[in-house]
């Protein structure tokens, strides 16, 4: 494990300065999932959901978190994307929803935070869209899947 960037010698927080890094191909990868019930499931697995289309409003939602992470996130810098893709499994056996989020730049830091947000963004539109439903559904297991550029190299879990 690397050290603590975000804090100064005296413990204050602060933006990383990263002018120094070269700029190169970043992408990283997420995923996280809901659990929705067997009610909530069949109504986003067949399109009838109240609302409309879950899985399509929650995939544009999740794009747009990820475009405004540096406005949510307080030391996260600004990255220029230069893609997100955000696609959805459904898990039957589980009443499950997964959404795995690849995002891409060409910058000096990377974007795990983009596709983090991404996924919790996409799994919170679900979350609303579906609440009149099952208000018991519960978002679990969001984690980094794999980033890859920079000084850090790549990295798989």
């Amino acid at each position: 494990m690397g050290e603590l960037t975000h804090f100064n010698a005296h413990g204050d927080a602060h933006m990383v300065n990263v002018e120094e890094k070269d700029d190169t191909r970043r992408v990283a990868r997420a995923c996280g999932t809901i659990y929705v019930g067997a009610e909530v499931f069949r109504a986003i697995a067949d399109g009838t959901a109240r609302k409309g289309d879950v899985l399509g409003v929650a995939r544009v939602a999740g794009i747009m978190g990820a475009k405004r992470t540096s406005e949510l996130i307080p030391l996260c810098h600004i990255v220029p994307l230069t893609g997100c893709t955000l696609d959805f499994h459904l898990n039957e056996a589980d009443y499950a929803v997964t959404a795995i989020c690849e995002a891409s730049c060409v910058g000096k830091t990377g974007v795990e935070m983009e596709a983090l947000t991404a996924v919790q963004i996409a799994l919170l539109t679900i979350y609303d869209m579906c609440k009149a439903m099952n208000r018991e559904m519960m978002i679990s297991e969001c984690f980094l899947l794999e980033k890859d550029g920079g000084k850090s190299g790549h990295f798989v879990r």
